[in-house]
Parts: C-alpha cells; sequence; structure tokens
C-alpha cells in the first residue's frame, strides 16, 4: 500500500512540474447579440480555455513559469442558433532576460472567424484532418504563436510549429470557411503562415531572434548593444521591401512591435534615432506618426 502511494505521489509531483505551452487567457464578448439567456458564450469561454491550454502541443516539456503568456478576445457580433460570426484577435507575449517586462511577439485581429458551436459540444481536433472550423483556427494560432516564441529564442527555432501551423491551413483549403485560401484577400491567415516559411521573408524570421536574444535580452547589461542589434533586425527587413514593398507579414511584425520601439529608441542617442528612423519610416509608414515621438524625447 505504501508503495502504490510513493508512486501516486511521484506521478502528481510531475504533473505539477510539467506543464502544457500556452498559458492563454480567453475572452469572449458579444455586445451586438441581443439574447436572453448568453449562457452560451460562458461556456464556449471555458471550452476554448481548456482547448488551448490543457492540450499538448508540443513533445517538449514545459514547466509552469515557462508556458507562454497568450490572450485571445472573441467577439461574437451574429449568433443564431449554433451559427456564429465573430472576430478574433490572438496577442502573445515572450519574457525579456533579467527584466520584469514582457514583449509582444504578436497582435493580430482576425475578422474572417465564422464557425458552429453548441453548447457543451466536444472541440475535436487531430492535426491531419479538418473537423471544424473552430477548432482549426484555435490550432493554428497555438502553433503560430509557439512557432514565433521559439523563432525569438533561437535562429529559425519555430519551423516545426510553423510548419503546423501551415498544415491545419493546407488541410482547410477544401472548406467553404474564408481566411484559409489564397484568394480569400491578402491579410488573413493563409499569408501570414505561407510567407514565414517562404525564403523571401528569411530575413524576418532573423530579425524575430536578433531584435529579442541578441537586443532585447542584453539591454539590462548594454543598452548600446542591445539598441545595435535591435537596429540590425530591422535594417534586415529593408531586403523584404526590396521585394515586396509594405508587405503584410512585416505590418504583423510592426503591429507588435511599433510602442515598444518608440520606448526603445526615446532614450537612444542622436545618430541612433536617425538610423532608426529613416529604416522604419521607409518599410511602416503606417505607424510614422508613433516613430516621431522619439524626436521629441530628450
Amino acid at each position: 500500500m505504501r508503495q502504490v502511494l510513493i508512486f501516486i505521489f511521484i506521478i502528481g509531483v510531475v504533473n505539477i512540474s510539467i506543464s502544457q505551452e500556452l498559458n492563454c487567457q480567453v475572452q469572449v464578448v458579444s455586445p451586438l447579440v441581443q439574447a436572453t439567456n448568453k449562457r452560451v458564450f460562458d461556456v464556449l469561454k471555458t471550452s476554448i480555455t481548456d482547448f488551448m491550454n490543457n492540450r499538448k502541443w508540443t513533445n517538449d516539456v514545459f514547466k509552469n513559469n515557462e508556458r507562454i503568456d497568450c490572450t485571445i478576445l472573441i467577439n461574437v457580433t451574429t449568433n443564431t442558433a449554433d451559427d456564429f460570426i465573430a472576430t478574433i484577435e490572438v496577442q502573445s507575449r515572450r519574457p525579456v532576460f533579467n527584466a520584469s517586462y514582457n514583449s509582444l511577439l504578436l497582435n493580430f485581429m482576425d475578422n474572417d472567424f465564422h464557425f458552429n458551436y453548441l453548447e457543451n459540444q466536444a472541440l475535436d481536433f487531430t492535426d491531419n484532418t479538418y473537423t471544424m472550423n473552430l477548432t482549426s483556427v484555435l490550432a493554428y494560432y497555438a502553433y503560430l504563436i509557439i512557432g514565433l516564441d521559439y523563432d525569438s529564442f533561437s535562429l529559425k527555432g519555430g519551423t516545426p510549429y510553423l510548419q503546423k501551423s501551415l498544415a491545419v491551413v493546407n488541410n482547410a483549403q477544401g472548406s467553404n470557411e474564408a481566411g484559409w485560401k489564397e484568394f480569400d484577400g491578402t491579410k488573413n491567415r493563409y499569408w501570414i503562415i505561407n510567407n514565414m516559411l517562404d525564403a523571401t521573408f528569411i530575413p524576418l524570421r532573423d530579425a524575430m531572434y536578433k531584435y529579442h536574444r541578441l537586443g532585447l535580452d542584453i539591454m539590462t547589461t548594454d543598452k548600446l548593444g542591445g539598441r545595435a542589434a535591435i537596429l540590425e533586425s530591422l535594417a534586415g527587413l529593408k531586403q523584404i521591401h526590396e521585394i515586396k514593398p509594405l508587405s503584410f507579414s512585416v505590418q504583423v511584425f510592426f503591429n507588435a512591435k511599433a510602442d515598444e520601439l518608440v520606448n526603445i529608441f526615446s532614450g537612444a542617442t542622436p545618430d541612433e534615432k536617425t538610423k532608426m528612423l529613416s529604416i522604419v519610416n521607409l518599410i511602416d509608414p503606417t505607424n510614422s506618426i508613433k516613430y516621431q515621438k522619439i524626436l521629441a524625447s530628450p
């Protein structure tokens, strides 16, 4: 009996110390939906939270404090029976070495989110099959989040998970849902992941590593060296701009980084500010007004 108790204790300790990959905070809101009973939205939130956080997405071992922080905000605009039309906003962050600061890696609003869901319905998903749009979209973002996180810690380290995200897209090609196909638009799930794995966009993935691991992670001890690495990572993105000006995937990068770059370079030298602004005003004109704040700082 004592041996059985010891075995159970050991298993319990292992389960406590080894966690799934994601620490995902989920919100489901429905301000435009006129319904007398909105319980289904609460149940949906719980189901999505369990799906994202309790599923094992990789074969790697994560401690509880190593889980990737991310958030999902689903805004349901129309709901009739089991039919939902919504937007899904996805963010993910990674910690900066020797700092209490978390850097935003992904900040994307997906407007192509239509799915069917019945209250308490099981959320089924397998890697090699398109079963339901809800879980395919969630799995796509789970793998994308993990891939970007791994890319920020090792050069192209996220490749296996970006490929899994691409596989989700490929499996969904036979569906009638928007966001999965090349001709659904120029700013959708298809283009994010296909660009990430395209040879033209290798400088973007290199920038993810240089910006975070060689830049942000050393700034607590070497601000000049950190800013120099970040400048180098941004300069690499000019290679993409020369081939595909104002590309969507570079825009997705700056959607996450614009405010952070303002904070980093507000304390920079005049020469660093000049170099940084010459790059971002060329390849990210959408945020040019934000970047001008750098000049106003001492």
